[in-house]
């Protein structure tokens, strides 16, 4: 159920049938809410709520995500079928007023808006990077530079899902004992624990995530084997594909003509975007979580922090990087306050621009 104030709607474009939520009044500046992998744009209702007081917010479910489309994910073309498909929405239909919108990317919704911002930065006021997947995608690369670890991006893609969790996902489990269903990914690993969230709004969370298209064409996508440590390197199609730093390239946006002002804001206990994560096989390896780990020279785990570090410092619009201490993957979940006041600071400064 959504809470009081945010509204849901299905908008049909020339590329997808998206399922939106929105809350506050079109008049106000657009705030474009971009969610994460494995979830749903469900997972902002509650922020919406509160940034409605000074926003009118836009929600989408990606395709294959929550209730839109399940259409199939080119993951040759990174992560541009998911920005494709919000241009569509931006400017095919009167959900959104004409002019610029300031973008929020969480997560794999990070790296979709750092590709909009590159195909169109004329479209926006400012993005917002929250917990951002790295510019070279996940998986598989060794520096800041996003040099992969072997030629054929072994160590990413499609086959480095967690197939338990997959499992969980397709039995619809609702339980809070399995170690991988949807409640206890998001309440141990989503958030720093111990972390805690209001149970009807847990149980939409859960269900968001339920509503994600397993497959090869949609998450995790396909996969081929390899000769390279861990054996698995990235197919064509689907979600962990177009993520792979094979087709996922985002360094780009360091060189955008348009200055947009940026605002990053991240947990330093992030266990999903970090430099350590506690689900990146580097790290796992080096744990000796995963066996025959070919050590730090050959596959050390993914700086990502420092990957999005390197290409901010490159852009010459410059950025504001707000650190959470104690803070895990979704700031917006878990320390609503300081995320609302940081949104809140960050938009009178676009609007005085």
């Amino acid at each position: 159920m959504l809470p009081d104030g945010v509204r849901a709607t299905d908008v049909q474009t020339s590329r997808a049938r998206l399922h939106v939520l929105t809350a506050g009044e079109p008049g106000k500046p657009t705030l474009l809410l971009v969610h994460g992998n494995v979830s749903s744009a469900r997972f902002f209702a509650e922020t919406m709520v509160t940034l409605a007081a000074d926003w009118h917010c836009v929600a989408p479910d990606l395709r294959g995500f929550g209730r839109s489309q399940r259409l199939p994910v080119d993951a040759r073309r990174g992560l541009a079928d998911f920005s494709d498909d919000l241009h569509a929405l931006l400017t095919e239909t009167d959900l959104v007023p004409a002019g610029r919108v300031t973008m929020l990317g969480w997560s794999l919704g990070g790296g979709v808006a750092m590709q909009y911002a590159i195909d169109h930065a004329e479209r926006l006021a400012g993005l917002i990077l929250e917990s951002p997947a790295s510019p070279y995608g996940f998986g598989g690369t060794k520096d800041i530079d996003g040099t992969p670890c072997w030629p054929d991006y072994a160590g990413s893609g499609g086959g480095t899902a967690n197939q338990a969790m997959i499992d969980s996902i397709v039995a619809g489990d609702r339980s809070a004992e399995n170690g991988t269903s949807p409640r206890k990914i998001i309440t141990t690993l989503y958030g720093n624990p111990p972390f805690e969230l209001a149970p009807d709004a847990l149980d939409d969370y859960v269900d968001g995530i339920l509503e994600l298209a397993i497959g090869e064409d949609n998450y995790p996508g396909d996969s081929v084997a390899s000769p390279n440590w861990p054996g698995t390197a990235p197919g064509e199609r689907g979600v962990n594909n177009a993520l792979s730093p094979k087709y996922c390239d985002l360094s780009g946006f360091a060189e955008i003509a348009e200055q947009l002002p940026v605002l990053w804001i991240r947990g330093d206990a992030d266990q999903i975007v970090s430099d350590f994560a506690a689900v990146d096989l580097g790290a796992l390896g080096q744990l000796g979580v995963v066996p025959d780990w070919p050590g730090k020279d050959v596959f050390p785990p993914q700086p990502m922090v420092s990957q999005t570090r390197a290409v901010l410092d490159r852009y010459r619009g410059g950025y504001r990087e707000i650190v959470l201490p104690g803070c895990g993957h979704s700031p917006h979940l878990e320390r609503p306050a300081e995320f609302h006041a940081a949104l809140a600071k960050f938009g009178s400064e676009i609007m005085t621009e």
